[in-house]
């Protein structure tokens, strides 16, 4: 994030509810600027992460009405951590949930990581309800960019980092590391699952920074400390190959067609590397590809945030 944002105080939301969509789950949702404004929607990552106050940064209050959700399982909502009626196809329903509620006619959707894979399904799904799109290190949903995420690319470029992240398990578990720790975070066993989501939660975040304080992690799976709920939704949906057919949303980008959109990409994101969004880009002729020179994953790396902004700005007319 900038520092002139860093110093700016979010929004308060003007108003917030929990919205009931179905299969037990209700959603927190929450209006940020003012009724009659530009709509738009946030789409939080992980997935599991939540929204964040510090979205709110992302539209002016004075000229937009901006809603931001917790996904289903996530931050606020309820049941928290369900995995019941939680895929993507329920996530796009919600979304449609949200705007008919709100009134909106169309509006502009930005989402990254996880966010971008959620905002493209919907997008593909209803592309005449969407103004605009912008997108933060696309995602695509393939087992392929899992694999490269969570092994070939920390083994092959932080291998002190990879190495710890394997050694934590028990030796018999270390031959296919990635299937251990979401058979773990995924199990009926709250324990090793807990353990396992506090050394899953500092590897992708160590990962997410282009210079991250720290380079490894501590021995061993972690018994005590807070338990980050992202892990155990994210390993739910890896376990389902995000409940996507293989390569669906790159072959359904045609259908996005001329929705303008913008996709902010860090040069030295990990986690979701370039590639994915260059692809994306070929196939879509309303996109612009922009390219954060020295940033990895996060939002609060240099240029991410600030390249964010100007285009939901610039995509809304402001």
């Amino acid at each position: 994030m900038s520092s002139h944002a860093a110093k700016r105080e979010p929004p308060r939301p003007f108003d917030a509810i929990m919205l009931a969509v179905g299969d037990g789950h209700w959603l927190y949702v929450e209006e940020v600027g003012a009724r009659g404004g530009i709509p738009a929607l946030f789409l939080h990552g992980g997935p599991g992460s939540g929204s964040q106050h510090h979205h709110r940064l992302l539209f002016e209050p004075d000229r937009f009405h901006a809603v931001l959700f917790d996904q289903r399982g996530a931050g606020r909502s309820h049941p928290y951590l369900s995995t019941h009626a939680n895929t993507t196809q329920h996530l796009v329903a919600d979304i449609e949930r949200i705007r008919e509620h709100m009134g909106f006619d169309r509006m502009l959707i930005v989402g990254g990581s996880w966010g971008s894979t959620l905002a493209l399904a919907y997008a593909e799904a209803h592309p005449e309800r969407v103004s605009g799109l912008v997108l933060r290190a696309v995602f695509l949903g393939t087992d392929d960019e899992v694999d490269w995420a969570f092994r070939r690319g920390p083994a092959e470029l932080r291998p002190d980092l990879y190495e710890s992240f394997v050694t934590a398990l028990p030796e018999e578990e270390r031959v296919d590391p990635l299937r251990a720790y979401v058979a773990r975070l995924t199990g009926a066993d709250t324990e090793a699952r807990d353990a396992a989501a506090r050394a899953w939660f500092q590897f992708e975040r160590t990962l997410s920074e282009f210079a991250p304080a720290t380079e490894t992690l501590p021995n061993g799976l972690p018994a005590h400390g807070r338990v980050p709920t992202t892990p155990i939704l994210e390993a739910h949906y890896i376990a389902n190959s995000f409940f996507l057919a293989p390569n669906a949303l790159l072959d359904g980008a045609s259908r996005l067609g001329s929705i303008p959109g913008v996709i902010v990409q860090g040069r030295y994101d990990l986690l979701c590397p370039p590639r994915a969004a260059y692809e994306l880009a070929r196939r879509w002729p309303g996109a612009r590809l922009e390219i954060a020179p020295a940033a990895g994953h996060a939002m609060s790396e240099p240029g991410i945030f600030d390249g964010m902004k100007r285009a939901v700005d610039k995509l809304s007319g402001l």
